[in-house]
């Protein structure tokens, strides 16, 4: 069900010993990935102390000095997401007040991302929002992944890195040796990520499915651009939510003569119906990333979850020793 890939680069086993001023801490959000990121940097994660007072506050406290250091936060702000995006301010005020040189935040998944733009008159720009939130609180960097829309990185006033669990989710489909394989983007928006990732599977062929929204988290498929007959698909987004768009894209694919149908994303959001939706047969695989935890009583036969600490690991590294953070995927 876990399997761990390898980096996008080639790199050597990373001790810090000589590099005292980097200090990683780990949010309630996911601390098994933090542990991994950890471990992947031959380091141990600080002490740091939260809990949760009676009518819900949240507490934090470091628990040693950082005085002086460059601190890595991970905290992806996945459900409760209002908890953990409250959480990581907490953290980031805290190493702000303890004289930290510089916090950057590692958000594997970033919450709100979705209200990237007014659609319609009087609504809330959320990611603008949350981006006002953590530079205010006295983060100095922030580090995410696969963000569902790009324009999130202007959003911030300080510098940002944006990487990609593309590369170990490709490696894992290339190592499937899966024959007629056509990458499909479930909407016309994500054309550039399934284009993306068709290229660096041997220029695999591309189709698009339209389809018409009607309300938030419906989706009503329509008809398919390219030719799917016969071939293997793979279902390519940046998240599952609750599953809607990928199912019903997957079942048109099976009727437009798809002889089987996987499914790529990077962050398993898996809310309301998606498990139903997910494990009733329309994929013979469903592959995510752990950039958010999949609790054990939302496992299902086909899924596989794949790690992304390697990337992240050495991210924060490359930042740490003022090294390009985009030549990880050229």
């Amino acid at each position: 069900m876990y399997r761990t890939t390898s980096l996008p680069v080639a790199t050597t086993p990373l001790h810090i010993s000589d590099h005292h001023r980097l200090r990683l801490f780990s949010g309630s959000a996911n601390p098994a990935l933090a542990q991994e990121i950890a471990r992947h940097l031959g380091m141990d994660l600080g002490p740091m102390v939260r809990k949760q007072f009676a009518d819900g506050e949240l507490y934090v406290q470091i628990q040693e000095s950082i005085r002086g250091c460059d601190v890595y936060l991970i905290q992806p702000t996945c459900r409760p997401v209002n908890d953990h995006l409250m959480e990581l301010l907490i953290m980031i005020d805290a190493c702000r007040r303890a004289s930290a040189r510089q916090i950057t935040a590692v958000m594997p998944y970033y919450g709100y991302a979705r209200a990237d733009r007014k659609t319609a008159g009087r609504e809330a720009i959320s990611a603008k929002l949350a981006a006002n939130l953590i530079t205010q609180a006295g983060a100095n960097r922030v580090l995410a992944m696969d963000l569902h829309a790009a324009q999130i990185q202007a959003y911030f006033d300080i510098p940002f890195d944006h990487v990609y669990a593309g590369q170990v989710l490709q490696d894992y489909i290339a190592s499937k040796q899966l024959a007629d394989l056509v990458i499909v983007s479930p909407d016309v928006g994500g054309v550039a990520r399934a284009r993306s990732f068709a290229k660096k599977l041997n220029d695999a062929p591309l189709a698009i499915i339209d389809k018409r929204r009607q309300a938030h988290n419906e989706a009503e498929v329509m008809h398919i651009i390219g030719d799917v007959r016969g071939k293997t698909a793979v279902l390519v987004d940046d998240m599952i939510d609750t599953a809607g768009t990928i199912s019903e894209g997957a079942r048109l694919l099976r009727r437009e003569g798809a002889k089987a149908v996987f499914a790529c994303a990077s962050h398993a959001v898996f809310s309301h119906k998606s498990l139903e939706r997910l494990a009733s047969g329309l994929f013979e695989e469903v592959v995510v990333a752990n950039t958010i935890p999949v609790p054990l009583d939302q496992h299902f036969p086909q899924l596989r979850i794949l790690s992304v600490a390697g990337v992240l690991g050495e991210a924060i590294w490359r930042v740490h020793e003022d090294s390009s953070v985009s030549s990880m995927f050229r």
